[in-house]
């Protein structure tokens, strides 16, 4: 004959070992505390606001959100990605000045330098 060891029996599987915090203003807090006293629950007893607000999470009706159609939604993803590639051309560009802000100058200099070599060439084969 097995004997009753007595005692809370175990939960297995159904242990719940995840926790979820949630935080509530006064006015919130007052909505909860309306809805526990409209089905004779005590809010400060301890042990039946948890139990009750899954209760009433994991059985009550959701009511399905409006969603944005799939054609507005990859809209939505292209203009992103283009979005990307605009700022990653802008990143480069930047970079790109800030290597050699004075990309124009140097190029100035390096026209003139050219001129005068062929100025000073062009004197020298003359004498």
């Amino acid at each position: 004959m097995a004997r009753n060891k007595g005692g809370r029996k175990r939960l297995g599987d159904r242990k719940r070992e995840h926790a979820i915090t949630l935080r509530f203003n006064g006015t919130e807090l007052e909505k909860v505390r309306t809805i526990l006293q409209s089905y004779n629950l005590d809010f400060n007893k301890r042990g039946t606001v948890g139990p009750f607000l899954r209760k009433l999470i994991l059985n009550g009706k959701t009511t399905k959100e409006k969603q944005i159609p799939d054609s507005l939604s990859n809209l939505s993803y292209q203009i992103n990605r283009i979005g990307t590639n605009i700022n990653q051309l802008v990143k480069v560009a930047n970079y790109k000045n800030m290597r050699s802000p004075n990309a124009d100058l140097e190029r100035e200099i390096r026209t003139a330098s050219e001129l005068m070599l062929e100025l000073i060439e062009t004197i020298n084969a003359k004498k």
